[in-house]
C-alpha cells in the first residue's frame, strides 16, 4: 500500500501551494477547449485550498509544444475556464519560472490563484538530463511552500514538475488524484472472478496484456489490437488495420486459455463514417475489405462471459467507436457491464470518451483521468514515478509541521 501526505494532513492557512494540475485537455483549431473535464477534476481541491486561505499557484502543460511557444496551447484559456469554475478571479503569468513571475508570487495574498505558462515551453521539464531537469525542478519549487499533485493523467512521466519538485517540497496528493489511487488500487486485489477488456490501436497495451493475464480470470480483446492478435494466429484479416509493433509480441499470447478473441465482425469497404458495411465471419472478408467492430455472435459471447464477474478493467473501445455505424460492439458492452453488479474500472482514454459519448459513465464504479497512466499504474502494480516520488516526499518531510 503506497505512503503519501493527503490534504487532510495539511495546514495551508496562508501558505503558497504550488497545484501540479493534468491540464493536457483537447482543443479546436482556434484553441478553444472541447471537453473540460480535467479542469473540473481539481475544482474540489482547489475549494478546499481556497477556504483555507492558501495561496495558489497553478503549474501544467498542454500538448506537445518541445520547448516552442505555441500560441494555440498557451493556458490563457484554461486559466479563465478555472476561473468561472471556482467563481473567482484567476490570474495567468506568461512564463512559468523567472524574476516576474517570483515577484508576482511573492506578492500574493490568501485566496489569490495564478495559473503559470505552459510548462512544455521549458524545455527542461522533459529534459533527459536528470541534473537539468532537477535545476528546473528547484525553480519552481522555489515559488511554493507545498506541492500537491494533482495530474493523475501524468504521474507515469519522469518529469521535472512530476517527480523533481517532491524533492525539494512537502508533497500531498489532492482529492482527484487520491480518488484515483482508491479505484486503481482494488485492481491489485481484486474480488473475483476479474475480468479486463483491452482494445483500442495502441502499442502501449502489450505490457499491460501481459501484466494482467496472471491475475485476470479472462482477458477479452476488441479494436485494432484483436486484429493484430487475429493475423498473428494466422488470419486473413484483408485491408484490416493492425499494429506491428504488438504483432512481434502477440505470439507469446496465442493459445493462452483465459484470452479470448472476437468469433465474427462488422467490416467495410473503406474507414470512413458511411461507408459500405456487413457482418461476417472471419473466412468471408472480401479483399479489400477491413474490420470495423466486433460481430453480433461475439457480443453475446462476450456478455454470457461478462455476467458473472465481480471486477472488470476496461482499456480501449472494441471498435471505431467514433463512427456511430460502427460503435455497436463498444456501446453494447458498455452497456451491459453498466448493468453488473461488479466494480466497473474504466482506464481512461478513449474508453473514457466512449462510455461518456454512450452515457454510461455515472454507471461505472469509477471512470479514470489517465489511459496511459491508468494502464500502466495495472503494469507496475501502482509504482507510477509521480507515486513513488511523492512515498519519497512522505518519508522525507513527514515528521516535519
Amino acid at each position: 500500500m503506497q505512503n503519501f501526505l493527503t490534504l487532510n494532513d495539511l495546514n495551508v492557512e496562508g501558505k503558497r501551494v504550488l497545484v501540479r494540475a493534468g491540464f493536457d485537455i483537447p482543443l479546436d483549431e482556434g484553441g478553444n477547449i472541447v471537453d473540460d473535464k480535467r479542469i473540473k477534476a481539481v475544482i474540489s481541491t482547489m475549494e478546499y485550498l481556497l477556504e483555507k486561505n492558501s495561496k495558489i499557484i497553478v503549474i501544467s502543460h498542454n500538448g506537445r509544444p518541445k520547448g516552442k511557444i505555441i500560441a494555440k496551447l498557451k493556458m490563457d484559456k484554461v486559466a479563465k475556464r478555472l476561473g468561472e469554475l471556482l467563481n473567482t478571479e484567476v490570474k495567468k503569468l506568461d512564463d512559468c519560472i523567472g524574476e516576474e513571475v517570483k515577484q508576482f508570487v511573492g506578492n500574493m495574498k490568501p485566496k489569490d490563484v495564478v495559473v503559470l505558462e505552459n510548462l512544455r515551453f521549458n524545455e527542461a521539464e522533459k529534459e533527459k538530463d536528470e541534473s537539468k531537469r532537477l535545476e528546473f525542478s528547484k525553480q519552481l519549487s522555489d515559488l511554493g511552500d507545498i506541492y500537491v499533485n494533482e495530474a493523475f493523467p501524468n504521474c507515469h512521466r519522469n518529469h521535472a514538475s512530476m517527480t523533481g519538485i517532491p524533492k525539494f517540497l512537502p508533497s500531498y496528493v489532492g482529492f482527484a488524484v487520491e480518488n484515483e489511487i482508491k479505484h486503481m488500487n482494488k485492481l491489485l486485489n481484486p474480488e473475483k472472478p476479474f475480468a479486463a477488456i483491452i482494445g483500442g490501436a495502441k502499442a502501449d497495451k502489450i505490457g499491460v496484456i501481459r501484466s494482467l493475464l496472471p491475475k485476470v480470470d479472462f482477458l477479452i480483446l476488441g479494436g485494432v489490437l484483436a486484429d493484430t492478435f487475429l493475423k498473428a494466429k494466422g488470419t486473413d484479416i484483408k485491408a484490416s488495420k493492425f499494429d506491428e509493433e504488438s504483432l512481434q509480441y502477440a505470439g507469446e499470447f496465442i493459445g493462452n486459455k483465459k484470452l479470448m478473441l472476437p468469433a465474427d465482425a462488422v467490416i467495410a469497404d473503406k474507414f470512413e463514417k458511411d461507408a459500405e458495411s456487413k457482418e461476417v465471419d472471419f473466412n468471408e472478408i472480401p479483399d479489400g475489405w477491413m474490420i470495423m467492430d466486433i460481430g453480433s455472435k461475439t457480443i453475446n459471447t462476450y456478455k454470457e462471459k461478462l455476467k458473472d464477474a465481480k471486477t472488470i478493467v476496461w482499456a480501449g473501445p472494441l471498435g471505431v467507436f467514433e463512427f456511430d455505424k460502427f460503435a455497436n460492439g463498444t456501446k453494447q458492452i458498455a452497456e451491459f457491464i453498466s448493468s453488473l453488479n461488479a466494480a466497473t474500472i474504466i482506464g481512461g482514454g478513449d474508453s473514457a470518451a466512449a462510455v461518456e459519448k454512450f452515457g454510461f459513465a455515472e454507471k461505472m464504479t469509477h471512470v479514470s483521468t489517465g489511459g496511459g497512466a491508468s494502464l500502466q499504474f495495472i503494469e507496475k502494480e501502482g509504482r507510477l514515478p509521480a507515486l513513488v516520488a511523492l512515498e519519497e516526499s512522505y518519508k522525507k518531510f513527514k515528521l516535519q509541521p
